[in-house]
């Protein structure tokens, strides 16, 4: 595609990150799951049972939007949801053994996607998570500190400049938008 030369930086991003996106959702669709579930199954294994808003905030989407992942996550049996008791109000979600499994396939089937190495250069993934992490620090109202810790804007919780960087990098996969 030669016009694409001519193209400012922002439109080759966006384009590429739409063609990969939907790459993997057709990949994916083999195991009855989107990149938006293999997000959630990811953290859930990752960080473990904890509740929908929790979820939502680390996949950095709505809760009504992690409402609509779960309720088909749940569904195809890869997580579960039971009474938080510590709040009424709310639901832990976890990951199945089923869920574990999924999550597994899909990681393999993302390698395969990007197994030709033109998606796992290491230059191109940092350049894409610092833009992430500047892009997105406004957006989800992220402060970064001299030091590199990031915060939550008016939250005590901080994360390291490394943990923004990985979540900022695993929203680009599943949500070039977000």
């Amino acid at each position: 595609m030669p016009f694409t030369t001519q193209w400012p930086t922002n439109r080759l991003l966006s384009t590429a990150a739409r063609l990969v996106e939907h790459a993997w959702n057709e990949r994916l669709a083999t195991l009855g799951v989107t990149h938006a579930g293999v997000m959630a199954l990811d953290v859930l294994r990752t960080a473990g049972s904890m509740t929908q808003a929790q979820l939502a905030h680390k996949v950095r989407v709505q809760a009504q939007t992690m409402g609509k992942t779960l309720h088909r996550l749940e569904l195809h049996g890869h997580v579960t949801r039971s009474k938080n008791v510590r709040d009424r109000r709310s639901h832990l979600v976890s990951i199945t053994p089923e869920g574990r499994r999924v999550l597994e396939a899909a990681t393999q089937l993302e390698d395969e996607l990007v197994g030709d190495g033109l998606l796992t250069d290491e230059a191109l993934r940092r350049t894409l998570a610092d833009i992430i992490t500047t892009l997105g620090g406004a957006r989800w109202k992220l402060r970064v500190e001299p030091d590199g810790t990031v915060t939550d804007a008016g939250s005590p919780d901080a994360t390291s400049a490394a943990d923004v960087r990985e979540t900022a990098e695993a929203v680009a996969q599943s949500d070039p938008t977000a």
